[in-house]
């Protein structure tokens, strides 16, 4: 890992300098009194980052600070942060409230705005006993599909006046960014009524043809659940449901999708199969027939995604499987076959379809991606050496 800006070295080297205990504190120790100008030094670390281009801020005790670039990791390994400077930058952030929430479950996720410099997700939490955060910069624009490098005619999902498009993959994946620039296409083409539930809100949308309430877990509602039975009685055209975290969500989504809504959700799965099998699995066995019939009928489209490496190493590329739910792949749903849906990757492209490995062969065709790196991003080893003959 690279070696940081020596400007941000001098300031880590400045902020402990200004924190009173020497080393980790522990976690239950009472705060320290805000060091002079903490604020602003935060707003130096957030600055540097954001024209860096990082796209995560990394804040642990015994490391210095870490900037995720293009995927990889860039820290300073000298001076290392204290726990008590972690904690003078970051507690402030918090309310009084939100501090118990965070000592109570030792976690906590929110967002916060820094005038002049962006828009940032945190999580705080506890690791050996010291505070820790992982911040997010989130992008000031709404993306498009071009400027993401997604296939364009996914802009015929949000055509559809129902039915489910579901963005799965790992964390870090771009899910949201993918929600987003479908998002975007709904609010320049139709005067619908958008509805979204998000923990917390990553990208403001602006009212263009369609008016959006965007409603945010912990600050304007209790949680999903609750929050989607809500949303079901305030006449949404379309509903975004950041994740579907447990099975109420996930079969209220389903009932929504098939009366009369566009929905758009996702889940931490890497295929289009797997994110099938996870539906169906969080409900008991009397009960998976008819969540099948619910998918079978409610399903537009699933897009798995993971976010690559480019060969020169400063920027990432989606690779993208796409399963659409045509009438064959609604059936082998409806039926339990979920292992053949494997196959009806392979039949549709013609539709527009496409598996992991396929969507990795082009990537390494046109130069954009190592073979090295689309065999380690691959679910088929065999399918991608089929595809790169």
């Amino acid at each position: 890992m690279a070696d940081y800006n020596p400007e941000l070295e001098s300031l880590v080297r400045e902020l402990n300098k200004k924190a009173t205990g020497q080393g980790p504190a522990p976690a239950s120790q009472p705060l320290a009194p805000l060091p002079p100008g903490a604020s602003k030094s935060l707003d130096r670390i957030l600055k540097h980052s954001v024209e860096r281009g990082a796209s995560d801020v990394l804040f642990i005790a015994g490391s210095g600070i870490v900037l995720r670039l293009a995927g990889r990791l860039e820290r300073s390994p000298e001076p290392v942060l204290t726990d008590e400077t972690v904690r003078n930058l970051l507690l402030p952030l918090l309310t009084p409230e939100r501090r118990e929430e965070l000592e109570a479950h030792r976690s906590f996720d929110f967002s916060f705005v820094r005038k002049g410099i962006g828009r940032f997700r945190a999580n705080l939490h506890y690791q050996r006993g010291t505070l820790a955060a992982a911040l997010r910069i989130l992008p000031a624009e709404i993306p498009t599909l071009s400027s993401l490098n997604l296939p364009l005619h996914l802009d015929k999902l949000v055509d559809r006046k129902q039915g489910l498009i579901l963005v799965t993959g790992p964390t870090g994946s771009g899910k949201t960014s993918t929600q987003a620039a479908l998002m975007g296409i709904v609010n320049r083409k139709y005067p619908y009524h958008v509805v979204s539930i998000e923990d917390p809100i990553e990208y403001y949308h602006t009212d263009d043809q369609a008016v959006f309430e965007q409603i945010e877990i912990g600050h304007d509602c209790r949680d999903f659940a609750s929050a989607l039975r809500s949303i079901l009685r305030q006449n949404p055209d379309v509903i975004l449901v950041g994740e579907m975290r447990d099975p109420e969500t996930v079969a209220t989504v389903l009932s929504a999708a098939e009366t009369g809504h566009l929905v758009l959700s996702t889940l931490h799965t890497n295929d289009a199969v797997q994110a099938v099998n996870r539906i169906v699995d969080q409900f008991p066995a009397g009960r998976q027939e008819q969540i099948r019939q619910q998918l079978s009928l409610g399903l537009l489209a699933i897009i798995a995604q993971q976010l690559v490496p480019s060969i020169d190493g400063e920027s990432r590329f989606p690779a993208l499987e796409i399963l659409l739910a045509n009438t064959a792949v609604r059936h082998l749903i409806r039926k339990g076959e979920d292992h053949m849906l494997s196959s009806q990757l392979s039949l549709g492209r013609g539709e527009g379809m496409i598996m992991m490995e396929q969507s990795l062969a082009e990537l390494v065709r046109k130069g954009r991606i190592t073979r090295d790196v689309a065999d380690a991003h691959c679910l088929r080893e065999g399918e991608l050496q089929r595809y790169l003959v």
